[in-house]
Order: C-alpha cells, then structure tokens, then sequence
C-alpha cells in the first residue's frame, strides 16, 4: 500500500501536524489512518498519498499513515510523532521515504591514495560505508557512526563535500543517501560481520570499474577532484 494516492477525510486532531483520518484508495475504503502534515491547516477532504504502514503493539491490523504530496517524511520523525499518541505504541513501521548517510573514504600514504569499498551482506555490488538515520542524529553524526560501526575507522570528514544519491531500491521504496568524504589515518578495518560480507582498498581507478551504479561513480567523480584539491 506504501505509495497509494489516497482520498484524505480528516476527522480529529491529535497534536500540531497530526490528525485522525479515514482514507480510500482503489482497494479499500474509509479506512482509518493518520494524517501528519507541516502544515498550517488542512481541509477536511483532499487527496494524498501513503507515506508509512505502521503496527501498533495489541492493536490488530496495520494502520496507514498519510501526508499531503510533496511531503516527505523520514522513519526518525515519523515515530517521534506516533510517540504523541497515548497508550499505545509502535511495534513496527515500513516507510515510503528511507535516508541513509555514508562517505567515500580515502587513505593516503607516500605512494598513492586509495578507497575503501564494502560489500554489504546482502548485497552483490561494491559501494561505500553507509547506514540510516537513528533518532535526532544529524546527517554527518550518522555518517561517523556508520564508518565506526561497519569498517571500525574513526575518519575526518572534507568540509564542503555533500553529495546526494536518489534511487529506488526495491520498487517503491525511494531512497535518499547523503555522501560526504571521509579522511581514514590507518588502512586497518575490523568490519562488522553482521552488516559487511567483505572490503577492499583500491585506487580511483579501480573504484570505478568495482562499482557498477551510476550515482556511485558520480560520486567517485566529485570525491577525486576534492581530494585532488585537498593535495594541493
């Protein structure tokens, strides 16, 4: 049901931002739901779009969570708003909008600069250390406590460097990734078996014929012409 257009009728308020609703959709109909929206008011009818299916802890069923378009909400913020609600409380929650941070991390020495690359357990393709937002984490703390967790590096992030990578995953799903580049001080990685199958340090070179995506060697791109800067 995650990206259905739904017709919104708003019923009750719970908070700012945050209402009792019925919606309809092609498959169903007046099924209750929440509104959340950052804004001012809302009319009683309108349509919108499912942005979360949320399961509540002794309730039967799941329940939608809706916003008007063009409103996009992240996990994080989505549970700190059904935390409003009283006597219950969220067993679990599957997400329209998914936000993961991560960075290209380099490792120079007197002989060249290279790249570390990961391979997640459930992956089949090389890319960077990266992992979704916790709680009120801004962007560069998660992207330091990804590295930490999944390579045991402690970095230096590049000032000035923010790349975004869009894309799709698994069908509906629309995920945002915010790059930054990363300093590492030693090329010695303890990764974290739960999360990464296996790493590699490679050139930018090499980079690029490891990793098969787009938007990564884009950011391959951006990331050689700022450590290039960073030389000189």
């Amino acid at each position: 049901m995650l990206a259905e257009n739904v017709r919104v009728n708003v019923f009750g308020k719970v908070g700012k931002g945050f209402f009792s609703a019925y919606v309809s959709g092609n498959s169903f109909s007046n099924k209750s739901a929440y509104l959340v929206t950052r804004k001012d008011r809302v009319e009683e009818y309108f349509d919108g779009v499912v942005i979360a299916v949320a399961k509540f802890e002794g309730l039967k069923g799941d329940k939608f969570i809706v916003a008007p378009y063009g409103e996009i909400y992240y996990e994080p913020e989505l549970k700190k708003i059904l935390a409003r609600l009283r006597n219950v409380k969220v067993e679990s929650i599957s997400c329209l909008y998914e936000k993961s941070c991560g960075a290209v991390i380099f490792y120079r020495n007197k002989q060249n600069t290279k790249v570390l690359l990961v391979k997640n357990s459930n992956g089949r393709y090389w890319s960077f250390p990266k992992g979704h937002i916790e709680n009120d984490e801004n962007e560069q703390e998660t992207a330091l406590r990804e590295i930490k967790e999944e390579t045991g590096l402690d970095v230096t992030l590049a000032k000035g460097f923010r790349e975004i990578s869009e894309y799709c995953p698994f069908g509906k799903i629309r995920k945002r990734v915010v790059f930054f580049l990363a300093q590492a001080f030693t090329d010695s990685v303890k990764i974290q078996e739960e999360e990464i199958d296996s790493y590699i340090w490679v050139d930018l070179q090499q980079a690029r014929k490891l990793c098969t995506y787009d938007n990564d060697l884009r950011i391959i791109e951006k990331a050689e012409t700022a450590i290039h800067l960073m030389r000189n």
